[in-house]
């Protein structure tokens, strides 16, 4: 077996025969470098052997494999003899991932154009290579199985012949007998039994092989077998030595040319043999131009989505490709209904290597390109896809949901182990941060990408074997993982607080009117609309403008830390049940209602909030009509301080004729003809336990009628 590596710069003197009939090989100062990964079967007399071109990431940043070998060491793997047991079986086994890597590829695109083919290994009595590979082993038993079926057929077809068949001289002397119509009828007659001969059990091990390899390396292979097959820790056993031991006893048994050279390749299998006959009169190859297209092409199957629910896809309307697009749990919810785009960006690079600004550019790109999209499907009219609801941009506060955005690059594991790993690169550069402005990050400008490092082996492994029901668990695992490493990136960076506005006051209203000061510092993420998320950078360069915006913020709202994805219902709980409504809020207006048997007439208004307050021509409407802009609150009472209930109001108070109230807006009395129109807040009645409606003068004329007070004449603090 031969090894090269994909792109190093090998003397030309070196590799100039392993490689001809591939490609001209462009020698530059004495040098060249190949551009294929895979397999390749040299057939000339001056190599007669497999070449195997792996992947650059094999390469350390010391230009050396396994941390000690340079490439042209191991070239000849047979003869140079510097490699470790454990590392010879390592590049085995690896060499067998990377075609199935490849074969797997091959059969999922469209466009392998890539790709160059040539059916490989055949058995047989032909020209024997110089040595075989475990791959070769494996692609030999496969071939085997598909060309044998009438032999495997023929073998137990015999083997079955006469099973289930009486056993009349057992059953006579051992069954119970009946005689009907002169003939004796046996009750329980005994079948004859059938034990595993050497045949069979030569089959079971052959296919329990197949079992293991389809399991294992996802080869598609069709076991046409009702035996009970070796598997598990059984199969274990016989990968430990065992196979080798039982296959020497039951050798002796075949002479059948078939029989034998099934033998053969089992016993090869257990004991990697390099003696199975192959025949090699073509130089046979599966090899892949620019693996790095395999590379994204095995990320995005493992991590991406093929398509979007609000038809967006990689391909933009510049031009430019994203890697990987996919929707997945928003950063800054935990509503699992609320989903964000997350865009990726493979690269197939050498260790050590940075990622260049041009990729950094490019990434920044692929993100506005697709803020833009989402914002045109809105602007623009269009119909709206199903189940749509993945608005970036929000229009109370125009704050926009932080897009997530990632590298992810690959790494050799320092054990040579398959294990499951996925890490922030320990590149310089693990993370790029782009912005318009300091200290907002709910901006669509403001734009965060990190780098991950994934164990190379693993994916290649996983992507190899092709199980659906595999792929999708690591894709959900992984996408969490980018969620979470990505929200604890940001805590690093950003306090993150919830607020709700005070009773009384408008906070959209008030957001408004401090447009300038919270613009991209506050988004509404969160299923109540009416709770806002507050970030603020932690760099000490913003303590004073944070301290200003928290103090400003503060005068009308309540704020509580609240972790970036995290549930703010709990934490406001309190807040919006129990708090004493201020006499100092920006609307600290009363608009008190005389409402006898509060529990019946409830029923009919809060469910939805809609209430008209009827008025009349007297002083204390009047009253109401002057103060209409500062009403904040609505008090039901029947003038006395036990059984009220308070609520806060959304939006202004307007004046309405009769004939203009809507159906389904409760009336307090049906016997006027204006009206004060509000919308109560009924998600939580206020506290009030303190508040006096006794406090408030009315005359026996005028005990029915509403009537404004101010919050501060009410409360009662003692």
């Amino acid at each position: 077996m031969k090894i090269l590596i994909e792109e190093y710069r090998y003397d030309a003197s070196l590799v100039r025969k392993y490689l001809h009939d591939i490609d001209e090989l462009d020698v530059v100062e004495g040098f060249v470098s190949v551009s294929y990964v895979g397999y390749y079967y040299n057939n000339s007399s001056e190599v007669n052997d497999c070449v195997f071109i792996l992947p650059k990431v094999l390469i350390d940043e010391q230009g050396k494999v396994f941390g000690k070998y340079t490439p042209e060491s191991i070239i000849d793997l047979d003869k140079q003899k510097l490699l470790t047991d454990d590392e010879h079986k390592f590049i085995y086994e690896f060499a067998v991932w990377i075609y199935r890597a490849i074969a797997v590829f091959k059969n999922s695109q469209k466009d392998t154009s890539i790709v160059r083919h040539k059916q490989v290994v055949k058995v047989g009595k032909g020209k024997k290579r110089l040595a075989n590979t475990y791959l070769d082993i494996l692609l030999s038993l496969i071939q085997f199985n598909r060309e044998n079926q009438d032999f495997f057929m023929f073998i137990l077809k015999n083997i079955h012949s006469g099973f289930n068949k009486i056993n009349w001289s057992r059953t006579i002397s051992r069954s119970s007998v009946v005689v009907q119509n002169e003939e004796p009828i046996y009750i329980n007659p005994v079948n004859k039994k059938r034990q595993i001969n050497f045949d069979e059990e030569l089959i079971v091990i052959f296919f329990s092989i197949l079992s293991y390899i389809s399991e294992k390396y996802g080869f598609t292979i069709s076991i046409n077998c009702n035996y009970e097959l070796v598997k598990g820790k059984q199969f274990e056993h016989y990968l430990k030595g065992f196979g080798i031991v039982r296959l020497r006893q039951i050798k002796y048994k075949y002479f059948s040319d078939k029989a034998l050279q099934l033998w053969e390749l089992c016993f090869a299998f257990f004991e990697q043999s390099h003696q199975v006959k192959v025949n090699s009169q073509l130089n046979e190859y599966l090899l892949v131009k620019n693996f790095n297209i395999v590379f994204e092409a095995i990320i995005d199957e493992l991590v991406g989505d093929k398509q979007l629910p609000d038809r967006l896809n990689k391909k933009q309307e510049d031009g430019k490709i994203v890697d990987h697009l996919f929707m997945w749990d928003s950063l800054t919810t935990t509503d699992a209904s609320k989903k964000v785009y997350y865009i990726g960006d493979s690269k197939y690079y050498k260790i050590g290597n940075e990622v260049g600004k041009e990729s950094v550019a490019k990434q920044y790109t692929y993100a506005r390109n697709v803020i833009q999209w989402n914002l045109n499907l809105f602007l623009n009219g269009e119909e709206k896809p199903e189940r749509y609801d993945y608005k970036l941009r929000d229009e109370v506060t125009e704050g926009y949901n932080i897009i997530p955005n990632f590298f992810i690059s690959a790494k050799m594991d320092e054990k040579l182990s398959y294990v499951d790993t996925i890490d922030k690169t320990n590149r310089k550069n693990n993370q790029h941060f782009q912005r318009h402005f300091n200290n907002r990050l709910f901006d669509r400008d403001t734009l965060l990408i990190t780098h991950y490092d994934v164990n190379f082996l693993f994916v290649v492994s996983l992507y190899a074997r092709n199980n659906a029901s595999q792929k999708q668990t690591w894709k959900t695992k992984v996408r969490n993982l980018f969620r979470k490493e990505i929200q604890q990136i940001l805590a690093d960076k950003y306090d993150f607080y919830a607020m709700i506005a005070k009773p009384g006051v408008n906070g959209e209203q008030f957001l408004s009117e401090n447009f300038k000061d919270v613009i991209g510092k506050v988004y509404t993420p969160f299923a109540d609309k009416q709770v806002y998320s507050l970030a603020l950078d932690k760099d000490k360069q913003f303590a004073q403008e944070n301290e200003r915006i928290h103090n400003l913020l503060d005068s009308s709202f309540h704020i509580v830390k609240c972790s970036l994805g995290q549930d703010p219902a709990t934490l406001l709980e309190e807040k919006r049940v129990s708090t004493i409504p201020s006499p100092y809020s920006l609307r600290n207006g009363v608009l008190m209602v005389m409402t006898e048997n509060y529990a019946n007439k409830s029923v009919k208004f809060l469910n939805n909030g809609k209430l008209a307050v009827g008025i009349k021509w007297t002083k204390d409407s009047m009253e109401i009509v002057e103060n209409l802009k500062s009403i904040g609150y609505v008090l039901f009472h029947h003038r006395n301080d036990d059984d009220q209930h308070l609520f806060a109001i959304k939006g202004d108070c307007s004046v309405k004729d009769k004939s203009e109230i809507e159906e389904d807006r409760y009336k307090s009395v049906n016997t006027t003809e204006m009206y004060i129109v509000v919308d109560l807040d009924t998600s939580s009645e206020l506290d009030s336990t303190n508040i006096r409606s006794s406090q408030k003068e009315y005359t026996p004329k005028t005990r029915y009628d509403a009537q404004y007070a101010g919050m501060n004449d009410l409360i009662n603090y003692m």
